[in-house]
């Protein structure tokens, strides 16, 4: 009967160790997708939001707005390619031939329907690999009203902001009515508790001016270049695509 029993538990931790094996090369290849199919982007912001908002609510309607404002300045907007906000930065984008409106989504057990707005679709097996390419390729992230998927998504992108895994990067928070409880618990208990600095504070923009994000990610391009060439990376593709889109969009003259 032990014997028995031994025989079971070695069978299952030998199953259980090749799942994880398996998961490995799942792994890979959700990077490798996003790699491959990202790698050219030119100038991209990321827009985040509530899955759960339709065509009739005001945060759609904002998302739609900014997101075709961003578009006609040719740059490419990148979702999690689903309902709700992230439906409405897509079809915004989507009128704008010369950009893509990216859709990155993820299986889950509750079939999260791709929305019909994207150029580019890809789906991915984990979240962390999509979280990765959700920032990795973006100059700027847009952080509409949500639930714990988007406050995740917005912390994820705090952190690496703070801990210098990303640089040139600005986070806007679009919504100040609902957002701004949370802005005051981070001013009032992290910040003065001393759990975040003075620079962390100020990496959150929190507004509902449109105009605003649109110049400030703007003038992001030029900071970026700034901070390559500072950094002797002029020979990069990276440096090349935004120096050769402030040259064509005249930014800097538009900034002066």
């Amino acid at each position: 009967m032990r014997k028995k029993k031994d025989d079971l538990t070695r069978k299952y931790v030998k199953e259980i160790k090749s799942a994880d094996v398996w998961s490995v090369f799942k792994i890979v290849a959700d990077f490798v997708k996003g790699f491959n199919e990202l790698g050219e982007l030119g100038p991209t912001v990321t827009m985040f939001g509530s899955s759960k908002v339709k065509g009739q609510n005001k945060y759609y309607k904002k998302a739609q707005e900014l997101s075709s404002m961003l578009a006609k300045r040719d740059f490419n907007i990148m979702t999690g390619g689903g309902p709700g906000v992230m439906e409405a930065a897509n079809r915004g984008a989507h009128e704008y031939k010369n950009v893509e409106s990216i859709g990155l989504n993820i299986d889950l057990p509750f079939e999260q329907i791709p929305n019909k707005y994207t150029t580019i679709d890809l789906s991915f097996d984990y979240f962390f690999s999509r979280k990765v390419m959700l920032v990795k390729y973006s100059m700027g992230y847009v952080i509409f009203p949500g639930g714990y998927g988007t406050l995740d998504e917005l912390f994820e992108a705090l952190t690496l902001i703070q801990t210098k895994k990303i640089t040139g990067v600005k986070v806007f928070l679009v919504g100040v009515e609902y957002y701004k409880p949370l802005f005051k618990f981070i001013q009032s208990k992290l910040y003065k508790s001393g759990m975040i600095s003075e620079e962390d504070l100020k990496q959150i923009r929190l507004t509902d001016d449109l105009q605003y994000v649109v110049d400030e990610l703007e003038a992001s391009i030029l900071e970026q270049i700034k901070f390559l060439k500072e950094h002797g990376l002029e020979d990069t593709q990276y440096y090349k695509t935004l120096e050769e889109f402030s040259r064509n969009k005249n930014i800097e003259q538009k900034l002066k």
